[in-house]
Protein backbone atom coordinates (compact mmCIF):
# COMPACT_ATOMS: atom_id res chain seq x y z
CA UNK A 1 0.00 0.00 0.00
CA UNK A 2 1.33 3.66 -0.97
CA UNK A 3 0.32 6.91 0.80
CA UNK A 4 1.19 10.15 0.04
CA UNK A 5 2.41 12.76 2.28
CA UNK A 6 3.64 16.34 1.38
CA UNK A 7 3.85 15.64 -2.64
CA UNK A 8 6.04 11.51 -2.03
CA UNK A 9 4.47 8.38 -1.73
CA UNK A 10 5.82 6.16 0.94
CA UNK A 11 5.36 2.54 0.49
CA UNK A 12 3.98 0.81 3.76
CA UNK A 13 5.68 -2.28 5.06
CA UNK A 14 3.27 -2.89 8.15
CA UNK A 15 5.27 -4.80 10.89
CA UNK A 16 4.37 -8.22 11.56
CA UNK A 17 4.77 -8.17 14.80
CA UNK A 18 3.69 -5.13 16.60
CA UNK A 19 3.61 -4.62 20.06
CA UNK A 20 0.43 -5.73 21.76
CA UNK A 21 -1.99 -3.10 23.24
CA UNK A 22 -0.86 -4.36 26.59
CA UNK A 23 2.85 -4.10 25.78
CA UNK A 24 2.68 -0.90 24.91
CA UNK A 25 0.35 0.22 27.90
CA UNK A 26 3.25 -0.91 30.25
CA UNK A 27 5.90 1.23 28.08
CA UNK A 28 3.73 4.11 28.12
CA UNK A 29 3.34 4.12 31.90
CA UNK A 30 7.29 5.18 32.63
CA UNK A 31 8.79 5.11 29.22
CA UNK A 32 11.98 7.14 30.38
CA UNK A 33 13.78 8.71 27.71
CA UNK A 34 15.30 6.86 24.84
CA UNK A 35 14.37 3.30 25.72
CA UNK A 36 11.67 2.26 23.64
CA UNK A 37 10.73 2.48 20.18
CA UNK A 38 7.58 2.33 18.30
CA UNK A 39 7.03 -0.79 15.71
CA UNK A 40 8.34 1.41 12.27
CA UNK A 41 10.69 3.19 11.07
CA UNK A 42 10.43 5.53 7.68
CA UNK A 43 13.58 5.05 4.86
CA UNK A 44 14.22 7.02 2.02
CA UNK A 45 17.37 5.80 -0.07
CA UNK A 46 19.97 7.71 -2.04
CA UNK A 47 22.22 6.78 -4.72
CA UNK A 48 24.19 8.20 -7.50
CA UNK A 49 24.23 6.38 -10.63
CA UNK A 50 27.18 5.84 -13.17
CA UNK A 51 26.48 9.24 -15.15
CA UNK A 52 27.31 11.32 -11.78
CA UNK A 53 23.18 11.83 -11.07
CA UNK A 54 21.97 11.68 -7.34
CA UNK A 55 18.35 11.35 -6.65
CA UNK A 56 16.31 10.51 -3.41
CA UNK A 57 13.91 6.77 -4.17
CA UNK A 58 12.33 3.92 -2.22
CA UNK A 59 10.39 6.34 -0.13
CA UNK A 60 8.69 3.46 2.58
CA UNK A 61 7.41 2.95 6.14
CA UNK A 62 9.20 -0.76 7.30
CA UNK A 63 8.99 -2.58 10.54
CA UNK A 64 11.80 -1.14 13.30
CA UNK A 65 14.33 -3.39 13.59
CA UNK A 66 18.57 -3.90 12.97
CA UNK A 67 20.03 -2.04 9.87
CA UNK A 68 22.08 -4.01 7.70
CA UNK A 69 24.94 -2.61 6.75
CA UNK A 70 28.34 -3.59 4.65
CA UNK A 71 31.32 -3.74 7.46
CA UNK A 72 32.98 -1.20 5.17
CA UNK A 73 30.28 1.22 5.04
CA UNK A 74 31.39 4.36 5.13
CA UNK A 75 29.75 5.71 8.01
CA UNK A 76 31.63 3.10 9.97
CA UNK A 77 34.99 4.49 9.04
CA UNK A 78 34.61 8.32 8.13
CA UNK A 79 31.76 9.45 10.50
CA UNK A 80 29.62 10.45 7.56
CA UNK A 81 26.18 11.47 9.91
CA UNK A 82 24.32 13.79 11.03
CA UNK A 83 20.76 13.90 13.11
CA UNK A 84 17.86 16.18 14.24
CA UNK A 85 15.83 15.47 16.94
CA UNK A 86 11.87 16.70 17.55
CA UNK A 87 9.07 16.25 19.21
CA UNK A 88 5.06 14.82 18.60
CA UNK A 89 2.51 16.13 21.32
CA UNK A 90 -1.16 14.40 21.73
CA UNK A 91 -3.21 17.52 22.59
CA UNK A 92 -6.22 17.62 24.54
CA UNK A 93 -8.83 16.62 21.60
CA UNK A 94 -6.57 12.97 20.98
CA UNK A 95 -4.81 15.09 17.84
CA UNK A 96 -1.04 14.58 17.48
CA UNK A 97 0.76 17.61 16.66
CA UNK A 98 5.10 18.35 16.16
CA UNK A 99 6.67 21.54 16.28
CA UNK A 100 8.58 23.24 13.77
CA UNK A 101 9.60 20.79 11.39
CA UNK A 102 10.37 23.10 9.00
CA UNK A 103 12.84 24.04 11.14
CA UNK A 104 14.30 20.75 11.37
CA UNK A 105 14.69 20.26 7.73
CA UNK A 106 16.73 23.45 7.34
CA UNK A 107 19.04 22.40 9.81
CA UNK A 108 19.20 18.88 8.82
CA UNK A 109 20.33 19.93 4.83
CA UNK A 110 22.80 22.85 6.62
CA UNK A 111 24.17 19.54 8.74
CA UNK A 112 24.01 17.83 5.39
CA UNK A 113 26.23 20.32 3.42
CA UNK A 114 28.77 20.48 5.77
CA UNK A 115 29.37 16.42 6.33
CA UNK A 116 29.43 16.37 2.52
CA UNK A 117 25.95 14.30 2.41
CA UNK A 118 22.93 15.00 0.03
CA UNK A 119 20.24 17.66 0.87
CA UNK A 120 17.23 16.01 2.04
CA UNK A 121 13.99 17.94 -0.09
CA UNK A 122 11.66 19.22 2.84
CA UNK A 123 8.82 17.33 1.83
CA UNK A 124 10.53 13.95 2.28
CA UNK A 125 11.57 15.18 5.76
CA UNK A 126 8.38 16.29 6.48
CA UNK A 127 6.31 13.33 4.84
CA UNK A 128 8.33 10.66 6.64
CA UNK A 129 7.61 11.73 10.23
CA UNK A 130 3.96 12.61 9.24
CA UNK A 131 4.05 8.73 7.60
CA UNK A 132 5.49 7.23 11.19
CA UNK A 133 3.62 9.17 13.18
CA UNK A 134 0.58 8.52 11.75
CA UNK A 135 1.26 4.24 11.60
CA UNK A 136 2.53 4.66 15.24
CA UNK A 137 0.13 7.44 16.52
CA UNK A 138 -1.07 5.02 19.32
CA UNK A 139 2.38 5.26 21.00
CA UNK A 140 2.13 9.30 21.71
CA UNK A 141 1.88 9.26 25.19
CA UNK A 142 -0.89 12.25 26.97
CA UNK A 143 0.72 12.49 30.14
CA UNK A 144 2.51 15.66 31.50
CA UNK A 145 5.54 16.54 29.80
CA UNK A 146 5.31 13.37 27.94
CA UNK A 147 6.03 13.28 24.11
CA UNK A 148 7.21 11.26 20.60
CA UNK A 149 10.78 11.91 20.09
CA UNK A 150 11.56 11.68 17.05
CA UNK A 151 14.98 10.93 15.54
CA UNK A 152 15.65 11.62 12.06
CA UNK A 153 19.40 10.96 10.43
CA UNK A 154 20.95 10.00 8.04
CA UNK A 155 24.41 7.97 7.30
CA UNK A 156 26.66 7.07 4.45
CA UNK A 157 25.68 2.95 3.60
CA UNK A 158 28.41 2.78 0.52
CA UNK A 159 30.68 -0.18 0.61
CA UNK A 160 34.32 1.45 0.04
CA UNK A 161 37.38 2.30 1.64
CA UNK A 162 38.69 5.60 1.08
CA UNK A 163 38.55 9.30 2.10
CA UNK A 164 35.45 10.76 -0.28
CA UNK A 165 31.97 11.49 -0.26
CA UNK A 166 29.76 8.57 -0.10
CA UNK A 167 27.70 7.69 -3.38
CA UNK A 168 24.89 5.64 -1.14
CA UNK A 169 23.08 7.40 1.66
CA UNK A 170 19.79 6.29 3.78
CA UNK A 171 17.98 8.82 5.45
CA UNK A 172 15.41 7.34 8.52
CA UNK A 173 13.22 8.22 11.33
CA UNK A 174 12.64 6.51 14.53
CA UNK A 175 10.10 7.14 16.80
CA UNK A 176 10.81 6.45 20.80
CA UNK A 177 7.94 7.71 23.74
CA UNK A 178 9.34 9.82 26.06
CA UNK A 179 8.86 11.28 29.72
CA UNK A 180 10.93 14.35 31.36
CA UNK A 181 14.40 14.21 30.33
CA UNK A 182 15.91 15.10 33.80
CA UNK A 183 13.31 13.07 35.37
CA UNK A 184 9.76 14.15 36.55
CA UNK A 185 9.98 17.91 38.91
CA UNK A 186 11.73 20.80 37.05
CA UNK A 187 14.24 21.38 39.46
CA UNK A 188 17.77 23.16 38.95
CA UNK A 189 20.46 21.08 37.91
CA UNK A 190 24.57 21.50 38.31
CA UNK A 191 26.51 21.89 36.09
CA UNK A 192 30.54 21.06 35.36
CA UNK A 193 32.94 23.12 33.62
CA UNK A 194 35.00 21.10 30.80
CA UNK A 195 38.79 23.06 31.31
CA UNK A 196 40.55 20.38 29.19
CA UNK A 197 37.78 19.58 26.48
CA UNK A 198 36.52 21.38 23.48
CA UNK A 199 33.47 20.30 22.11
CA UNK A 200 34.10 21.81 18.23
CA UNK A 201 37.08 23.90 16.99
CA UNK A 202 36.42 27.02 14.38
CA UNK A 203 35.96 25.54 11.17
CA UNK A 204 34.82 22.52 12.58
CA UNK A 205 31.28 20.75 12.81
CA UNK A 206 29.98 22.64 15.92
CA UNK A 207 27.44 24.21 13.77
CA UNK A 208 25.94 20.93 12.31
CA UNK A 209 24.44 18.62 14.18
CA UNK A 210 26.54 15.61 13.82
CA UNK A 211 27.34 12.24 15.74
CA UNK A 212 30.84 13.29 15.95
CA UNK A 213 30.54 16.29 18.06
CA UNK A 214 28.58 14.36 20.61
CA UNK A 215 31.24 11.85 20.80
CA UNK A 216 33.94 14.51 21.46
CA UNK A 217 31.48 15.39 24.52
CA UNK A 218 31.01 12.44 26.21
CA UNK A 219 34.45 12.29 28.23
CA UNK A 220 33.42 15.48 29.17
CA UNK A 221 29.93 14.38 30.30
CA UNK A 222 31.92 11.45 32.50
CA UNK A 223 33.91 13.39 34.48
CA UNK A 224 30.83 15.98 35.37
CA UNK A 225 28.57 12.74 36.12
CA UNK A 226 31.52 11.70 38.36
CA UNK A 227 31.32 15.10 39.96
CA UNK A 228 27.88 14.79 40.45
CA UNK A 229 26.86 17.19 38.04
CA UNK A 230 23.81 16.55 35.19
CA UNK A 231 25.93 18.15 32.15
CA UNK A 232 29.04 19.76 30.80
CA UNK A 233 29.64 23.55 29.76
CA UNK A 234 32.05 23.82 27.30
CA UNK A 235 34.17 27.34 27.24
CA UNK A 236 36.29 28.79 24.64
CA UNK A 237 39.35 29.08 26.15
CA UNK A 238 41.21 31.29 23.09
CA UNK A 239 38.28 33.58 23.39
CA UNK A 240 38.72 34.96 27.01
CA UNK A 241 36.99 31.75 27.94
CA UNK A 242 33.35 32.84 26.47
CA UNK A 243 30.54 30.87 27.18
CA UNK A 244 29.49 28.39 24.69
CA UNK A 245 26.98 25.07 24.93
CA UNK A 246 26.54 22.45 27.41
CA UNK A 247 26.81 18.83 26.06
CA UNK A 248 23.64 18.83 24.64
CA UNK A 249 21.60 22.40 25.09
CA UNK A 250 21.91 26.29 24.49
CA UNK A 251 22.58 28.30 27.37
CA UNK A 252 20.44 31.80 28.45
CA UNK A 253 21.01 34.32 31.03
CA UNK A 254 18.08 36.17 32.66
CA UNK A 255 19.92 39.93 33.43
CA UNK A 256 17.90 41.95 36.44
CA UNK A 257 16.63 44.25 34.06
CA UNK A 258 14.22 41.84 33.06
CA UNK A 259 16.40 41.17 29.43
CA UNK A 260 17.81 37.75 28.28
CA UNK A 261 21.58 37.35 27.09
CA UNK A 262 22.56 34.10 24.73
CA UNK A 263 26.27 33.13 23.60
CA UNK A 264 25.87 34.37 20.29
CA UNK A 265 26.32 31.73 17.32
CA UNK A 266 29.54 31.92 16.24
CA UNK A 267 30.17 28.44 14.21
CA UNK A 268 30.88 26.36 17.10
CA UNK A 269 27.54 26.52 18.75
CA UNK A 270 24.69 24.48 17.35
CA UNK A 271 21.30 26.81 16.11
CA UNK A 272 19.02 24.83 18.45
CA UNK A 273 15.18 25.29 17.30
CA UNK A 274 14.39 25.41 20.98
CA UNK A 275 16.85 28.39 20.74
CA UNK A 276 15.52 30.69 18.52
CA UNK A 277 11.89 29.75 19.62
CA UNK A 278 12.60 31.29 23.26
CA UNK A 279 13.88 33.82 21.67
CA UNK A 280 10.74 34.85 20.17
CA UNK A 281 8.95 33.62 23.04
CA UNK A 282 10.73 36.09 25.24
CA UNK A 283 10.25 38.96 22.54
CA UNK A 284 6.82 38.44 22.20
CA UNK A 285 6.79 38.53 26.62
CA UNK A 286 8.40 42.45 25.84
CA UNK A 287 11.96 41.05 26.94
CA UNK A 288 14.80 42.26 25.17
CA UNK A 289 17.13 39.85 23.81
CA UNK A 290 20.41 39.96 23.13
CA UNK A 291 22.99 37.44 21.29
CA UNK A 292 26.66 38.40 22.21
CA UNK A 293 29.68 37.00 23.43
CA UNK A 294 29.56 36.39 27.43
CA UNK A 295 32.39 35.31 29.27
CA UNK A 296 32.83 32.99 32.73
CA UNK A 297 33.89 35.78 34.42
CA UNK A 298 30.49 37.79 33.33
CA UNK A 299 28.92 34.62 34.72
CA UNK A 300 30.75 34.57 38.02
CA UNK A 301 30.70 38.51 38.59
CA UNK A 302 27.15 38.63 37.08
CA UNK A 303 25.76 36.15 40.14
CA UNK A 304 27.63 37.45 42.59
CA UNK A 305 26.72 40.94 41.92
CA UNK A 306 22.70 39.91 41.17
CA UNK A 307 23.26 41.21 38.14
CA UNK A 308 22.52 38.10 36.52
CA UNK A 309 19.15 36.55 38.47
CA UNK A 310 18.49 33.33 36.57
CA UNK A 311 20.44 31.06 34.27
CA UNK A 312 18.86 28.36 32.10
CA UNK A 313 19.69 25.55 29.41
CA UNK A 314 17.16 24.63 26.68
CA UNK A 315 17.16 22.18 24.13
CA UNK A 316 14.36 19.56 22.38
CA UNK A 317 15.38 16.62 24.86
CA UNK A 318 14.81 18.89 28.27
CA UNK A 319 13.20 22.02 26.41
CA UNK A 320 13.69 24.39 29.39
CA UNK A 321 16.01 23.47 32.38
CA UNK A 322 17.40 25.84 35.37
CA UNK A 323 21.00 25.73 36.15
CA UNK A 324 21.78 26.02 40.00
CA UNK A 325 25.28 25.48 40.20
CA UNK A 326 28.12 25.93 37.82
CA UNK A 327 31.04 24.97 39.38
CA UNK A 328 34.30 22.79 38.80
CA UNK A 329 37.54 22.24 41.32
CA UNK A 330 38.08 25.75 41.37
CA UNK A 331 34.63 27.16 40.57
CA UNK A 332 31.66 27.61 42.57
CA UNK A 333 28.68 29.75 40.92
CA UNK A 334 25.37 29.91 42.32
CA UNK A 335 23.51 28.10 45.17
CA UNK A 336 23.05 24.10 45.36
CA UNK A 337 19.50 25.32 47.40
CA UNK A 338 17.96 27.49 43.97
CA UNK A 339 15.10 27.57 42.98
CA UNK A 340 13.47 27.57 39.48
CA UNK A 341 13.65 31.01 38.79
CA UNK A 342 9.88 33.10 37.92
CA UNK A 343 11.13 34.06 34.13
CA UNK A 344 12.92 30.34 33.40
CA UNK A 345 9.69 28.93 34.65
CA UNK A 346 7.17 31.72 32.78
CA UNK A 347 9.36 31.17 29.25
CA UNK A 348 8.81 27.38 29.45
CA UNK A 349 5.47 27.13 30.53
CA UNK A 350 4.60 29.53 27.15
CA UNK A 351 6.56 27.44 25.09
CA UNK A 352 5.16 24.18 26.71
CA UNK A 353 2.15 25.68 26.23
CA UNK A 354 2.48 26.23 22.54
CA UNK A 355 3.70 22.68 21.65
CA UNK A 356 0.99 21.24 23.70
CA UNK A 357 -1.95 23.48 22.49
CA UNK A 358 -2.67 25.11 25.28
CA UNK A 359 -1.46 28.34 24.58
CA UNK A 360 -2.51 30.07 20.91
CA UNK A 361 0.03 29.69 18.43
CA UNK A 362 0.29 32.79 16.31
CA UNK A 363 2.92 32.21 14.51
CA UNK A 364 2.34 28.95 12.98
CA UNK A 365 4.66 26.84 14.83
CA UNK A 366 2.43 23.41 14.81
CA UNK A 367 2.10 21.02 12.13
CA UNK A 368 -0.49 18.29 12.44
CA UNK A 369 1.01 14.60 12.20
CA UNK A 370 -2.09 12.44 12.77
Amino acid sequence: MTQTAHGVEFTQQPSATPKSAEERAAILANPGFGNYFTDHTAVVDYKVDEHGNGGWHSARIEAYGPIMLDPSAAVLHYGQEIFEGLKAYRHADGTVWTFRPEANAARLNQSARRLALPELPAEYFLGAIRELVSMDKDWVPSGDGEALYLRPFMIATEAFLGVRAAREVSFRVIASPVGNYFGGEVKPVSIWISRNYARAGRGGTGAAKCGGNYAASLIAQQEAEANGCKQVLFLDQFNDNAVEELGGMNVFFVMKDGSLVTPALTGTILEGVTRSSVIQVAKDMGREVAERKITLDEWRDGVASGDITEVFACGTAAVITPIGVLRDETEFIGAEDAKAGETTMAIREQLLGIQTGKVADKHGWLTRLA
